[in-house]
């Protein structure tokens, strides 16, 4: 979204995105988020638990660090036994990296932001009709804006999407349903979701960039030392 073909960011398009962000997060917080997590909840089910499970923070990492681990060990082996190079084990190394980093970065910024903010839950609010706002405050319930399997999710499906844009339209999909699926349980608020997910598809898109700039500067680098 913010991404251009040859990976530069366009930086105004990123900023008005952010502003509108802000603004929906306003409106939601004084005006639609009850009315609209009201009409979720009516779509809660059991299934949506393996969500919760397969798509947490933790289990991207666990899965996309133990995934960068392995093929950079067994791409080391293969150069010390002078076989030839892969090219889908370089794939799946570069895949692992930068889901890795998108993740890790989109976790970092929430887990920061989950405490600066201090949002109750809906859960409190459907239980004790309690809801606003306790900055600075580690506890599970005053957790819950943003959305850090939303923001996760969203870093490692958009990511995957943009190195391998044939299914770029399934891992998307699959963002949103994630993310739409932790209003239907009542873990957080629509706005939540939202910022989750903005914070999530900015990080894989920076990361991306960054790789980018990273390649450029080490294949000019190469080139000067060859001349």
């Amino acid at each position: 979204m913010f991404l251009t073909k040859d990976n530069n960011i366009k930086w105004k398009f990123l900023g008005g995105a952010i502003a509108l962000v802000l603004l929906f997060c306003g409106l939601g917080v004084f005006w639609l988020d009850r009315p609209l997590l009201e009409l979720f909840r009516n779509f809660d089910f059991a299934g949506w638990k393996i969500f919760d499970i397969l798509f947490s923070f933790k289990m991207w990492i666990i899965v996309s660090g133990f995934i960068f681990a392995v093929t950079f060990a067994m791409r080391r082996i293969r150069r010390k036994a002078g076989k030839w190079y892969s090219v889908e084990l370089q794939i799946l190394l570069n895949t692992a990296r930068m889901v890795f980093l998108s993740v890790l970065i989109a976790g970092i910024v929430t887990g920061a932001l989950k405490i600066l903010i201090g949002r109750v839950r809906p859960v409190l609010w459907e239980a004790l009709g309690q809801t606003g706002f306790y900055p600075l405050h580690k506890e599970w319930v005053f957790n819950s804006m943003p959305s850090g399997h939303t923001a996760a999710s969203f870093a490692g499906l958009v990511m995957i999407g943009l190195l391998f844009p044939r299914i770029k339209w399934v891992t998307w999909t699959l963002a949103v349903v994630i993310g739409i699926s932790r209003i239907c349980m009542g873990e957080h608020w629509p706005t939540d979701v939202l910022l989750g997910a903005f914070i999530g598809m900015a990080a894989a898109e920076l990361i991306k960039f960054a790789y980018a700039k990273l390649i450029n500067s080490a294949r000019v680098t190469r080139a000067l030392r060859a001349e």
